[in-house]
């Protein structure tokens, strides 16, 4: 996974709390409506593994459910705290590029993985490899350049997104992955292929609305990795700064929703 291995350097500080917070059914619901008791399932990229346990609950101790990721100290820690004795639930370090497994498992899922790649087909194609004839592939995404604000935050934000979007397209990774999933399935081999609408609001109001793991998260970005943005010379000082406090400043007195679009694509392997 060298491509994610530089791409968790991408992410804004806080996020893997983000992550810890997330669960199956909140986070995955289409995942988590495939999955039944018996099943073999391998989460890649699997993070903190916070996921991977809804997982395991899912198919239950007659099932199995494998988490990868490159980044060795996530899966040590997902090992200490998650993994079960009778190894029905635990945590491999993995490239997602050249992942271990042949024809393995029911069903194989990334989510929200591919985004940070520069060569997602690739990957794709070590994921489809990993699932049994027959067995389901589902991949999880974002469409960065359709996050919907109301109302629209202040411009020098958006100048910022703008920016930020670029760094990201220039350093390789695509911006509107989600919709170009389902091409990648079919020239994949996949068939059934389904597409389901799980895009993620927040409104005033939910729990969470103004913090990092909501409309907040993007103030996060701004202070953390911005930074890096204006190293590499697609900002200012002031201009980072400008979109920070600006974008704050909206949060706390004008934001009432952000909607950011998110799929679901899925497919059998032949």
């Amino acid at each position: 996974m060298a491509d994610v291995s530089q791409a968790r350097a991408h992410m804004p500080e806080g996020t893997n709390e983000v992550i810890n917070r997330r669960s199956l059914t909140a986070s995955n619901k289409r995942l988590a409506e495939l999955l039944r008791p018996g099943l073999s399932v391998l989460d890649v990229g699997c993070g903190s593994g916070a996921i991977t346990v809804g997982m395991a609950e899912a198919v239950g101790p007659q099932g199995e459910a494998i988490g990868v990721d490159v980044n060795e100290r996530l899966i040590s820690d997902a090992n200490r705290q998650h993994a079960k004795p009778d190894g029905s639930l635990r945590f491999e370090v993995a490239d997602i590029y050249a992942l271990p497994f042949k024809e393995r498992f029911d069903v194989v899922t990334a989510a929200r993985v591919l985004q940070w790649l520069a060569r997602p087909e690739e990957a794709l194609q070590q994921i489809v490899e990993a699932a049994k004839t027959g067995g389901q592939v589902l991949v999880l995404d974002y469409n960065h350049e359709k996050i919907a604000w109301e109302p629209e935050p202040p411009a020098a934000f958006r100048r910022f997104y703008e920016q930020f979007l670029k760094w990201r397209a220039d350093s390789g990774m695509r911006n509107g992955i989600a919709d170009e999933l389902a091409r990648m399935f079919e020239a994949a081999g996949l068939s059934d292929i389904v597409v389901t609408v799980q895009s993620e609001t927040t409104r005033r109001g939910d729990p969470g609305f103004d913090q990092g793991a909501g409309i907040g998260i993007w103030a996060e970005v701004a202070a953390s990795r911005g930074h890096q943005l204006v190293a590499d010379g697609y900002l200012t000082e002031a201009e980072r700064s400008a979109a920070e406090a600006s974008y704050r400043s909206w949060v706390a007195t004008e934001a009432v929703s952000q909607t950011m679009y998110l799929l679901a694509v899925e497919g059998k392997r032949a």
